[in-house]
């Protein structure tokens, strides 16, 4: 798999553990024993044309969703979120970002999709605005299952193919599915 086209990948490893862990050495696709994001995430965690006029709407926005429907705090989610965010901007260019922390109260992986109506700057490396943010939110204490799933979402996002089939979907539903067989698109 080549990352060339996002270049902040390292930057998301090295503030999630500190190191890269080899990022980018992979075959191309999970390892048969990762967890995957598809089974994680949840249908209810997708969230399609959702109205957003900047950054910090988005993130309000994933803060109210998490407290609504996961009875997780917004007050521990959207400043975890901002935080990261002034650490180093998490789009990864082509209109996706990838915002993830560390949230108080969480027990396990809790992945978000949404995909805005709208366009929005995101301080990208390509300098695009971003219409697609998958989000990953992990328990304060990282393992090695955290970064597993942070370079599975990477991989995935960076599959143009996968993209170009999430902007298709219409539906919730439809967005699982495809998270769920990825990396086996169908044709």
């Amino acid at each position: 798999m080549n990352f060339a086209n996002f270049p902040r990948i390292a930057s998301i490893f090295e503030h999630v553990a500190g190191v890269a862990h080899g990022f980018g050495q992979s075959g191309g696709g999970p390892s048969p024993s990762a967890v995957m994001i598809g089974a994680l995430l949840a249908v209810e965690d997708i969230l399609l044309d959702v109205a957003c006029a900047s950054k910090i709407d988005l993130i309000d926005e994933i803060g109210r969703h998490v407290e609504s429907v996961h009875q997780i705090m917004r007050s521990s989610v959207a400043p975890a979120l901002m935080h990261r965010e002034r650490i180093g901007s998490t789009a990864l260019g082509h209109g996706v970002a990838l915002p993830h922390a560390r949230v108080t109260g969480l027990e396990r992986i809790l992945p978000m999709y949404l995909r805005l109506k709208s366009a929005i700057p995101f301080d990208a490396p390509d300098g695009a605005s971003v219409t697609d943010v998958l989000v990953l939110l992990v328990p304060k204490k990282a393992t090695q299952e955290h970064l597993d799933v942070l370079a599975q979402a990477s991989q995935m996002l960076s599959d143009q193919r996968f993209r170009q089939l999430l902007h298709e979907c219409t539906l919730p539903l439809q967005a699982k599915h495809l998270f769920e067989t990825w990396p086996k698109l169908p044709a």
